[in-house]
């Protein structure tokens, strides 16, 4: 055995004495591994630079540059940490207007790194979507993606689904989040009254159904010549009931229904009632002639204002 003085190593900017085990005769020492992963240093590892020295004084390195040795001195440190996957639109539980909506999603990784290779977007069934489909922008510790569909989603429910792994192998765990699309406006029918309705009468009852197959609850708001009738309660089977009040005289009263859908899209009816409270005034008669002969005719004529 030389005369052997000493035999460190230097990793990641840390010496580290070895000491010899004289069973083996070899120098060893136990390290703890640095807490980042190797795979953004050069050549995805960490160079080893062993030195050993001899009681004379003599020197020797080696490293990861070594003609033979220089593949042992290339530590390789990968990470435990999962990527993680957030969908930033549409949110989750949302209904959207747009039947081609951007899906927008952030992926972060803190240390290997966003393998964007491994990256997949799956709508509903449908085939996977990969990375290059969509574009990207950079943020801390990863990349915010968007996708617009490039085929009209229907009208309804949809989930996506979101695969992606780090440099170092690590999966995420799968992301999963569902939305609404809903193009068309909600169904309204105003059974009464009827459009151009004359009645004698300041209060009216305006009835009538509504629904919407992909958001319900609608609800529905009247006016009066501008004005908010207040509150309408929608039953369950759509049918809603709304007393409200009418001007006299008024040419005409201007009743506009609106149904509004869980994604804000509107569908109205607008009927025009005529009111008049005041009896019309009977101001002349006439009888001519009068008297008048059996059997002859005769002309009435009224004045009525």
């Amino acid at each position: 055995m030389p005369n052997i003085s000493t035999v460190s190593a230097v990793i990641n900017g840390q010496t580290y004495n070895l000491t010899l085990d004289s069973a083996s005769g070899k120098y060893k020492a136990t390290i703890t591994a640095p807490s980042k992963s190797s795979y953004n240093e050069p050549g995805h590892y960490y160079d080893v630079k062993v030195t050993a020295e001899d009681k004379y004084g003599n020197t020797v390195s080696a490293d990861s540059t070594h003609a033979t040795l220089g593949e042992s001195l290339q530590l390789r440190v990968k990470e435990k940490t999962k990527p993680v996957i957030t969908v930033i639109a549409p949110t989750a539980g949302a209904t959207v207007t747009n039947n081609k909506p951007a899906i927008k999603i952030n992926v972060t990784d803190s240390d290997s790194g966003i393998d964007t290779s491994t990256f997949k977007l799956y709508i509903d069934s449908g085939s996977a979507i990969t990375w290059s489909s969509g574009s990207a922008s950079v943020i801390t510790n990863g990349y915010t993606w968007t996708y617009t569909p490039t085929t009209a989603l229907s009208d309804g429910s949809h989930t996506l689904k979101i695969d992606v792994s780090d440099y170092d192998g690590n999966a995420a765990t799968q992301k999963t989040s569902t939305f609404k699309v809903d193009t068309t406006p909600p169904v309204l029918s105003v059974t009464t009254p009827t459009d151009n309705y004359y009645t004698k009468e300041t209060s009216l009852t305006v009835n009538g159904t509504t629904n919407d197959a992909t958001s319900s609850p609608v609800t529905i708001t009247i006016k009066v010549n501008d004005v908010d009738a207040g509150a309408v309660t929608v039953q369950n089977n759509g049918s809603f009931s709304k007393a409200v009040t009418l001007i006299s005289q008024m040419s005409p009263n201007v009743i506009v229904v609106t149904a509004t859908d869980g994604a804000g899209k509107t569908s109205s009816v607008t009927r025009n009632v005529y009111c008049n409270t005041i009896a019309p005034v009977i101001s002349n008669v006439t009888i001519e002639p009068n008297p008048v002969d059996a059997g002859a005719t005769y002309v009435i004529t009224v004045t009525v204002s």
